[in-house]
């Protein structure tokens, strides 16, 4: 079976496929044309986010058996359209899960202790103690929105913090385990002094926390979002940060990002962002916390496994379709 690899990948990915007897065929400076005449002789392709993979791109490949997306988000892919052609979506969130639990606790450690200010104004010859004083993250409720790979990685984190930890998944049941406490959403409203944000987008989420969501937090709390810019409508942000209802704001993502979310024009983004960027309630990062050396590695062999297992499940399929003739 041949493999198109459209994006740069860790060598252990092409190491352990071709190891099972794959052909990985690299296409990472081809066209998004030349991509789909080099699918023509591939069974799988191996993503990350250079191009769009809509409806008329799949069903212009649609003897595909498997797109491998290379991370965690899909909001690039017609996810409907893969269905409908049988085309089977991989993902690999557990590549990455503990750099972003790591990341996001260090933002929010990064935001409750105003280091990054701290930082700039010690660089600049100042000496502020009284006004960087901290803020404890033992004895609050840390409310964790999504959780799944990423939520229980954060959550894990947290153990030794002395902290409260709950969490709200609208996709799960049974979620609770011995890292946090599954509750409704009235109660992560009533409840938080921490809101991390931890789900996918989709459209149905599309600014899922918005200006009234916000307002429902029966304290001002601190907000973390190292998910997707666009399940968080930043100017009702930027206006809760103005009015004191959110305390401040640690983002690795923002809205305004590309769709490869590779490039970003700071100066020339809306006036919400100026804002953003120059409060000292903000703490931001360029989309890097699922980015660290091991989580490059960790991505190549989970998408790997799972391309195996895929193929493992497809042979017993054929076997058992084989014997129900037979008999």
């Amino acid at each position: 079976m041949k493999i198109a690899l459209t994006d740069k990948t860790h060598p252990v990915l092409r190491e352990l496929l071709e190891s099972a007897g794959y052909a990985c065929l690299d296409c990472t400076q081809l066209s998004k044309e030349e991509v789909i005449a080099a699918l023509a002789e591939c069974r799988g392709m191996v993503v990350r986010s250079r191009f769009a993979l809509d409806a008329a791109f799949l069903e212009r490949v649609p003897h595909l058996d498997f797109i491998a997306r290379w991370g965690v988000g899909v909001e690039h892919i017609d996810l409907k359209a893969a269905a409908r052609l049988g085309i089977a979506v991989l993902t690999s969130p557990e590549g990455s899960k503990d750099t972003v639990g790591e990341h996001t606790l260090g933002l929010l450690l990064c935001l409750m202790n105003n280091l990054s200010r701290a930082d700039r104004q010690v660089r600049a010859g100042q000496w502020m103690r009284e006004g960087n004083r901290g803020v404890e993250i033992k004895g609050k409720t840390v409310g964790i929105m999504g959780y799944g790979n990423m939520g229980r990685a954060f959550a894990q984190r947290l153990k030794g913090f002395e902290a409260r930890v709950i969490a709200y998944d609208r996709y799960l049941d049974h979620y609770g385990d011995e890292y946090a406490e599954a509750v409704d959403l009235d109660t992560l409203w009533r409840e938080s002094d921490i809101l991390s944000l931890h789900f996918p987008y989709s459209p149905d989420n599309h600014y899922f926390v918005d200006g009234a969501f916000l307002d429902r937090f029966a304290k001002p709390v601190f907000v973390v979002n190292t998910a997707r810019g666009l399940i968080l409508h930043t100017d009702s942000l930027a206006d809760r940060l103005r009015n004191g209802r959110v305390l401040g704001a640690a983002l690795d993502v923002i809205e305004y990002e590309e769709s490869s979310f590779a490039h970003l024009d700071p100066d020339s983004l809306p006036p919400t962002f100026q804002y953003l960027r120059q409060s000292d309630q903000v703490v931001l990062s360029p989309h890097i916390a699922g980015w660290s050396f091991e989580s490059e590695e960790g991505h190549g062999r989970v998408l790997a496994g799972k391309i195996l297992m895929l193929s493992v499940v497809g042979c017993l399929l054929s076997v058992l379709c084989s014997f129900t003739l037979l008999i």
